[in-house]
């Protein structure tokens, strides 16, 4: 695998992967509005051979193989794409870097991805990779995050335990490698441009997700998973206990009857080959 990623190939198989791979099937609950938004927006067609770019634990994949579609899921991460065949024999998996695989020397119709393609080091690079395996007439569809502002879902607990943290040295790129990567309409048709696509559409989509029954187990869940999972795992002692009281402060205005409810907001980007 490529060397350029390396850090997020690390991050995705010590770190981030087996943490996936136990909170697997709430997460796939969570998000299960957003992956139908994609895969409807998608198209799929029986037969036709699909490639799903950062796979990660199979959901996606198994569902579009539901769909009829041949599919091959990539991945970089060991630890969910050895889940993912537990879930579903029928379903091909490759632990790959999408950004330089060859794919196994396949074509495809249709390209999809479920919030994988904003961690490349070399986007257009990635892109143009991934380009170089579809059929003339292929596809892309992927869905990626609108910025944290229309996100409370994924920020409201990492702005919540900021002030525990040591402020950055710089500020932040925001297009660096992360969830948020792709979170400026412009950057993504530039991207997808120099790669070589043609036809590039951004749609946005706007979604209420059911984060949690209650806003302890919000808090459970988004300081395990997301950007405040990190700084949680900074902090110890007074701190990391100060750090946690204050995501349920920020978490409970959400909660309702039915369970904790907050609002999310993507793009679906599709482009032609």
């Amino acid at each position: 695998m490529s060397n350029a990623n390396q850090e997020q190939i690390d991050y995705w198989n010590d770190k981030a992967g087996p943490n996936w791979v136990a909170m697997q099937e709430r997460l796939d609950g969570v998000l299960k509005p957003l992956s139908d938004a994609g895969l409807q927006a998608a198209q799929v067609k029986t037969a036709e051979r699909v490639l799903d770019v950062g796979c990660g634990c199979g959901d996606t994949s198994i569902a579009l193989h539901n769909l009829g579609a041949k599919v091959l899921g990539v991945d970089v991460s060991g630890p969910m794409l050895e889940h993912a065949r537990n879930r579903n024999g029928d379903v091909d998996y490759l632990q790959a870097d999408a950004a330089t695989s060859d794919f196994g020397g396949k074509r495809f119709d249709l390209v999809f991805s479920r919030f994988g393609v904003m961690f490349f080091a070399d986007p257009v690079a990635a892109f143009r990779n991934i380009r170089g395996a579809m059929n003339e007439n292929g596809r892309l569809l992927f869905v990626c995050w609108q910025p944290p502002s229309a996100n409370p879902w994924m920020s409201a607990a990492g702005k919540a335990v900021a002030p525990y943290l040591p402020a950055p040295d710089t500020p932040p790129n925001p297009r660096a490698p992360g969830p948020f990567a792709f979170a400026e309409e412009d950057y993504v048709t530039e991207i997808l441009t120099q790669a070589g696509f043609s036809n590039v559409s951004i749609t946005p989509h706007p979604q209420s997700l059911n984060v949690a029954a209650t806003v302890d187990q919000a808090v459970q869940f988004q300081t395990r998973l997301g950007p405040a999972s990190r700084a949680i795992n900074e902090l110890d002692g007074e701190q990391r206990e100060a750090a946690l009281a204050a995501v349920k402060t920020a978490l409970s205005p959400f909660a309702q009857e039915r369970g904790v409810f907050m609002d999310a907001a993507v793009w679906l980007v599709s482009a032609k080959a």
